[in-house]
Protein backbone atom coordinates (compact mmCIF):
# COMPACT_ATOMS: atom_id res chain seq x y z
CA UNK A 1 0.00 0.00 0.00
CA UNK A 2 2.85 2.38 0.78
CA UNK A 3 4.15 1.78 -2.75
CA UNK A 4 0.96 3.22 -4.24
CA UNK A 5 0.94 6.11 -1.77
CA UNK A 6 4.52 6.93 -2.73
CA UNK A 7 3.57 6.93 -6.41
CA UNK A 8 0.61 9.22 -5.68
CA UNK A 9 2.98 11.63 -3.90
CA UNK A 10 5.28 11.59 -6.93
CA UNK A 11 2.29 12.45 -9.10
CA UNK A 12 1.44 15.44 -6.93
CA UNK A 13 5.06 16.62 -6.97
CA UNK A 14 5.13 16.32 -10.77
CA UNK A 15 1.91 18.32 -10.99
CA UNK A 16 3.36 21.04 -8.75
CA UNK A 17 6.68 21.16 -10.60
CA UNK A 18 4.87 21.63 -13.92
CA UNK A 19 2.33 24.20 -12.74
CA UNK A 20 4.47 26.20 -10.32
CA UNK A 21 6.61 28.06 -12.92
CA UNK A 22 3.48 29.19 -14.75
CA UNK A 23 1.73 30.33 -11.57
CA UNK A 24 4.79 32.15 -10.22
CA UNK A 25 5.36 33.90 -13.55
CA UNK A 26 1.74 35.06 -13.70
CA UNK A 27 1.94 36.29 -10.09
CA UNK A 28 5.19 38.16 -10.69
CA UNK A 29 3.87 39.84 -13.85
CA UNK A 30 0.65 40.74 -12.02
CA UNK A 31 2.64 42.30 -9.18
CA UNK A 32 4.82 44.34 -11.54
CA UNK A 33 1.84 45.52 -13.60
CA UNK A 34 -0.06 46.34 -10.38
CA UNK A 35 2.83 48.49 -9.13
CA UNK A 36 3.04 50.27 -12.50
CA UNK A 37 -0.72 50.88 -12.48
CA UNK A 38 -0.54 52.27 -8.94
CA UNK A 39 2.27 54.65 -9.86
CA UNK A 40 0.61 55.85 -13.08
CA UNK A 41 -2.91 55.74 -11.61
CA UNK A 42 -4.22 53.85 -14.65
CA UNK A 43 -6.72 51.36 -13.26
CA UNK A 44 -7.61 49.27 -16.30
CA UNK A 45 -8.15 45.57 -15.63
CA UNK A 46 -7.36 44.39 -19.15
CA UNK A 47 -3.84 45.84 -19.11
CA UNK A 48 -2.59 43.11 -16.75
CA UNK A 49 -4.07 40.22 -18.76
CA UNK A 50 -2.01 40.50 -21.94
CA UNK A 51 1.46 40.45 -20.31
CA UNK A 52 0.41 37.54 -18.05
CA UNK A 53 -0.83 35.48 -20.99
CA UNK A 54 2.31 36.23 -23.00
CA UNK A 55 4.66 35.40 -20.09
CA UNK A 56 2.88 32.14 -19.22
CA UNK A 57 2.94 31.17 -22.90
CA UNK A 58 6.72 31.78 -22.99
CA UNK A 59 7.22 29.69 -19.85
CA UNK A 60 5.27 26.83 -21.40
CA UNK A 61 7.28 27.06 -24.64
CA UNK A 62 10.64 27.25 -22.86
CA UNK A 63 9.90 24.56 -20.27
CA UNK A 64 7.70 22.39 -22.48
CA UNK A 65 10.31 19.74 -23.19
CA UNK A 66 11.17 19.50 -19.50
CA UNK A 67 7.48 19.23 -18.62
CA UNK A 68 7.02 16.49 -21.20
CA UNK A 69 10.04 14.63 -19.80
CA UNK A 70 8.60 14.80 -16.27
CA UNK A 71 5.23 13.46 -17.46
CA UNK A 72 6.88 10.73 -19.54
CA UNK A 73 8.97 9.60 -16.56
CA UNK A 74 5.88 9.53 -14.34
CA UNK A 75 3.92 7.52 -16.92
CA UNK A 76 6.79 5.07 -17.46
CA UNK A 77 7.20 4.58 -13.74
CA UNK A 78 3.44 4.09 -13.35
CA UNK A 79 3.22 1.45 -16.07
CA UNK A 80 6.30 -0.30 -14.65
CA UNK A 81 4.70 -0.25 -11.23
CA UNK A 82 1.37 -1.56 -12.55
CA UNK A 83 2.65 -4.29 -14.85
CA UNK A 84 5.93 -5.36 -13.30
CA UNK A 85 6.08 -4.65 -9.59
CA UNK A 86 2.50 -5.13 -8.37
CA UNK A 87 1.64 -8.13 -10.54
CA UNK A 88 4.76 -10.03 -9.46
CA UNK A 89 4.13 -9.40 -5.77
CA UNK A 90 1.82 -12.05 -4.31
CA UNK A 91 0.44 -9.74 -1.64
CA UNK A 92 -1.00 -7.30 -4.18
CA UNK A 93 -2.60 -9.44 -6.90
CA UNK A 94 -3.47 -13.00 -7.83
CA UNK A 95 -1.21 -14.75 -10.32
CA UNK A 96 -2.33 -14.67 -13.93
CA UNK A 97 -2.95 -18.44 -14.06
CA UNK A 98 -4.96 -18.59 -10.81
CA UNK A 99 -8.14 -19.94 -12.39
CA UNK A 100 -6.25 -22.45 -14.52
CA UNK A 101 -5.82 -24.83 -11.61
CA UNK A 102 -9.01 -24.09 -9.66
CA UNK A 103 -12.69 -24.55 -10.32
CA UNK A 104 -14.52 -21.99 -8.19
CA UNK A 105 -18.05 -23.42 -8.70
CA UNK A 106 -17.20 -27.11 -8.66
CA UNK A 107 -19.54 -28.03 -5.77
CA UNK A 108 -22.48 -26.15 -7.27
CA UNK A 109 -22.05 -27.83 -10.63
CA UNK A 110 -22.06 -31.32 -9.08
CA UNK A 111 -25.52 -30.79 -7.60
CA UNK A 112 -28.27 -31.58 -10.06
CA UNK A 113 -30.59 -28.68 -9.26
CA UNK A 114 -32.26 -28.58 -12.66
CA UNK A 115 -33.77 -32.05 -12.99
CA UNK A 116 -37.17 -30.84 -14.19
CA UNK A 117 -35.87 -28.45 -16.84
CA UNK A 118 -36.62 -29.65 -20.35
CA UNK A 119 -33.88 -29.90 -22.92
CA UNK A 120 -33.62 -27.59 -25.90
CA UNK A 121 -35.10 -30.24 -28.17
CA UNK A 122 -38.19 -30.61 -25.94
CA UNK A 123 -38.73 -26.86 -25.89
CA UNK A 124 -38.43 -26.66 -29.69
CA UNK A 125 -41.01 -29.45 -30.10
CA UNK A 126 -43.54 -27.62 -27.87
CA UNK A 127 -43.20 -23.93 -28.81
CA UNK A 128 -46.36 -22.77 -27.00
CA UNK A 129 -45.38 -24.07 -23.57
CA UNK A 130 -43.15 -21.98 -21.35
CA UNK A 131 -40.57 -24.17 -19.58
CA UNK A 132 -40.82 -23.76 -15.82
CA UNK A 133 -38.94 -25.82 -13.30
CA UNK A 134 -42.11 -26.43 -11.36
CA UNK A 135 -45.62 -25.02 -11.23
CA UNK A 136 -44.90 -22.90 -8.15
CA UNK A 137 -42.41 -20.74 -10.02
CA UNK A 138 -44.98 -19.27 -12.38
CA UNK A 139 -45.67 -15.63 -11.73
CA UNK A 140 -49.25 -15.01 -10.72
CA UNK A 141 -50.66 -11.78 -12.09
CA UNK A 142 -53.41 -10.08 -10.17
CA UNK A 143 -55.52 -7.05 -10.97
CA UNK A 144 -54.17 -3.66 -10.12
CA UNK A 145 -55.09 -2.19 -6.73
CA UNK A 146 -58.17 0.02 -6.68
CA UNK A 147 -57.02 3.61 -6.33
CA UNK A 148 -58.70 6.88 -7.37
CA UNK A 149 -56.87 6.72 -10.73
CA UNK A 150 -56.18 3.03 -11.20
CA UNK A 151 -53.41 2.10 -13.57
CA UNK A 152 -53.35 -1.40 -14.99
CA UNK A 153 -50.44 -3.70 -14.52
CA UNK A 154 -48.40 -5.07 -17.43
CA UNK A 155 -50.85 -7.87 -18.30
CA UNK A 156 -53.92 -5.59 -18.18
CA UNK A 157 -52.27 -2.91 -20.32
CA UNK A 158 -51.32 -5.53 -22.93
CA UNK A 159 -54.92 -6.82 -22.96
CA UNK A 160 -56.25 -3.29 -23.44
CA UNK A 161 -53.83 -2.59 -26.27
CA UNK A 162 -54.63 -5.91 -27.88
CA UNK A 163 -51.14 -7.31 -27.81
Amino acid sequence: MELLTEYLAKGFMTMLSISMPCVLTAAAIGLVVGIIQAVTQVQEQTIAAAPKIFAVFLVIIIGGLGFMKLLTNLFTEGTNLAFQTITKNDTFALPADYYKYTTPFEEEMKQDKFKNVPTVEEVMKNPGKVPYIDKGQKIKYQTAPKTPMPKGNFVEINKMLGR
